[in-house]
């Protein structure tokens, strides 16, 4: 099994569980290595509805150069508060790689200012924060190097997603039928 793809994928107090442990789970099924980054300036994260979890590594631990996608859940807007996060996405922007994020996360990407003329989704209510996005209104969307969704419904379909850009199409449709994806698409 070779993962030669790394992902970023934060955690902060308040994430959408969901969404984190959905993406996390289709990514690892495709063959890409994952690794959980806390923002909370501790091991173990709380998410929005209790759930604990122990991130792999600390924020100020992580090396930004070794990760080929950045990806934030949703849950909460506490994403956009965090000064870090937002210069790794505008530099991770600048070397055109790939970001995603879910939810209330694509806030982060309208906060660090990279939507501008992009098409973006987002959790119903939040499209303020998207600032100089064009909304859109599909489950998820890719617009060059971003890509958005819009909610804990939709984390199957962003996750494999982000597995089909990474890993193509057809690892994301085998992993997509053994997830029984196809009952729902």
């Amino acid at each position: 099994m070779s993962q030669t793809h790394k992902v970023a994928l934060f955690l902060i107090d308040g994430f959408e569980e969901t969404e984190a442990i959905t993406t996390l789970d289709i990514l690892r099924r495709g063959e890409v290595t994952v690794t959980t980054i806390s923002l909370s300036k501790k091991a173990w994260v709380t998410s929005k509805h209790g759930v604990t979890l122990q991130a792999d590594t600390l924020f100020e631990e992580a090396s930004r150069e070794r990760f080929d996608m950045l990806v934030i859940p949703g849950g909460t807007l506490a994403y956009t508060e965090h000064t870090g996060l937002l210069d790794w996405v505008r530099q991770h922007h600048q070397a055109d790689k790939p970001l995603a994020a879910i939810c209330a996360a694509p806030a982060v990407f309208g906060k660090a200012g990279i939507l501008q003329g992009k098409k973006a989704v987002c959790y119903p209510g939040m499209e303020s924060y998207l600032t100089g996005a064009l909304i859109g209104h599909e489950l998820v969307v890719t617009d060059g190097n971003l890509t958005t969704s819009r909610g804990p419904a939709t984390a199957i379909f962003f996750a494999l997603r982000l597995l089909e850009l990474l890993r193509g199409s057809q690892v994301a449709k085998e992993v997509g039928d053994d997830f029984m994806a196809p009952l729902i698409l």
